[in-house]
């Protein structure tokens, strides 16, 4: 049996990296998933209309806490000069953290107002603490990723979400204030663990205030480019849950907050993983001239793992929806449909965004996100003047399914690769996956029953059960 079980066991180190982030987190989301249903059961499209809105003001905040400084820590070439960076973002941390305080004091109850969920006033103490939290988290996250302690940086994972899953069931009788809590609280569970260790590194003591000061102005661009793009895009992928609780009410971003949840947690295992391990390999790569090749086989790996799932919410979502969450939350299940093609181009293309720091393009970078803001936020307003929160969905996920495709395009060209390289193992995919949903798609048209319902479920989860048998021995040896 041991034998037999080191067959799939990943030999290169990267997929050693992946497959310790991805196997350490993938049972607590895979429980963070199974607790869904009963979270939606235990409140309402309204408590998730109001924690859309709360984290997506996080989620603004935090990615720009550290001024985007920490994305340099993996980059020096001696540990002490790594050092140094990291004391620098935790200085940005909390300096970002008390503006956001000041922030949340004098403009708090216009800011829930504006946004029409007023509730959120009385919990905006929340923001600058999640803010330093979470900011603070991010900081030795990176020195982990640079030291490679892929193993600490998963049981934080699980530790986050076991500690936001208690904080959201156990706590329900407070309503959507536990939702927030478990948001803001359980992303920053395990920061005490990466701090220690950095702390604890004989180079990380050789940093000084000459050094931070040095920092500042070897990184500069960071701040300058990168937390503009880094900023863009977040606001980009924030502003639904923001614009549909102004446009539409708490409730219509309540339904696309489940639906965004529910798709967005298992690409963030795999995607995240994927992504830090690609950028504590990056640099290396690129200066030794196989960043291209390196782009390449990350890219096909994440193309035929996230094909099949988006093929399914095309042809299932309302009705996986309706069955796993309770009918009214099918139109979630409506929002999913639409939203596939855009997150499967985020899953397969945001791990490789740290190519703009890797190649010192943060203006391209920055560039980028702008233009992806502004077109999100055109699509949301031509569906908001056409009274239609369906047009504003389907539009957001045009818009971003076109960017991200020119984004990949550019990757191609920039590590000097061939697009049909690119576009290949996306058709591949697409291709596969379509016969293995085959025995649903027949079973919808030909209207077969129950009993037929039934049998084709099984057909097609069989399929993609053997599908993935294979994937995982083939890309992860």
């Amino acid at each position: 049996m041991a034998n037999w079980l080191q067959r799939f066991k990943p030999k290169s180190a990267f997929a050693r990296g992946v497959g310790v982030l991805v196997g350490g987190t993938a049972g607590a989301q895979a429980l963070m998933v199974l607790a869904a249903p009963l979270l939606t059961r235990l409140y309402s499209p309204d408590d998730f209309g109001l924690l859309a809105v709360y984290s997506g003001l996080l989620a603004i905040c935090t990615v720009i806490a550290g001024l985007r400084y920490e994305l340099a820590i993996p980059l020096p070439k001696s540990n002490a000069e790594a050092a140094n960076v990291v004391v620098l973002s935790l200085v940005a941390v909390a300096l970002t953290s008390t503006v956001v305080a000041l922030a949340a004091w004098v403009w708090g109850s216009e800011i829930a107002a504006t946004l029409e969920v007023p509730k959120l006033a009385e919990y905006f103490w929340l923001l600058p603490l999640g803010v330093l939290l979470i900011g603070t988290y991010q900081v030795f996250n990176y020195w982990a990723i640079r030291t490679k302690e892929f193993k600490a940086i998963a049981q934080t994972r699980i530790t986050q979400t076991l500690g936001t899953l208690a904080v959201q069931l156990l706590g329900y009788k407070a309503g959507g204030f536990s939702l927030l809590l478990g948001q803001a609280g359980g992303q920053s569970i395990g920061s005490y663990r990466l701090a220690r260790s950095a702390f604890t590194h004989p180079d990380f003591k050789r940093w000084s205030w000459d050094g931070v000061l040095s920092a500042a102005k070897s990184y500069r661009r960071f701040p300058i480019f990168s937390t503009w793009g880094a900023l863009f895009n977040v606001a980009g992928r924030q502003l639904p849950p923001l614009m549909f609780a102004a446009f539409f009410g708490g409730s219509a971003a309540g339904l696309y907050a489940l639906a965004h949840r529910v798709l967005a947690m298992p690409m963030t295992i795999i995607g995240n993983a994927v992504g830090n391990v690609f950028f504590s390999n990056a640099a290396e790569a690129n200066r030794e001239g196989r960043l291209g090749s390196l782009v390449t086989s990350v890219h096909e790996k994440l193309s035929q793992i996230a094909m099949p799932a988006a093929v399914v919410l095309v042809v299932a979502g309302p009705e996986l929806f309706s069955f796993v969450f309770g009918p009214v939350w099918e139109e979630a299940g409506i929002f999913a449909r639409w939203m596939a093609p855009w997150l499967y181009m985020v899953f397969i293309t945001s791990p490789l965004s740290t190519l703009f720091s890797v190649l010192h393009m943060e203006r391209q970078g920055m560039l980028f996100q702008a233009g992806l803001f502004v077109a999100r936020v055109i699509a949301i307003c031509i569906g908001a003047w056409m009274n239609s929160m369906f047009l504003s969905v389907l539009l957001f996920s045009l818009v971003s399914t076109i960017f991200w495709g020119g984004f990949l395009a550019w990757v191609s060209y920039a590590t000097g690769g061939k697009l049909r390289d690119m576009a290949l193992p996306s058709l591949i995919s697409l291709a596969i996956s379509s016969v293995c949903i085959l025995p649903v798609v027949i079973h919808s048209v030909a209207q077969s029953g129950a009993f037929g319902g039934v049998v084709a479920t099984l057909l097609t989860a069989t399929f993609f059960f053997i599908y993935y048998t294979w994937l995982a021995r083939r890309l992860f040896n």
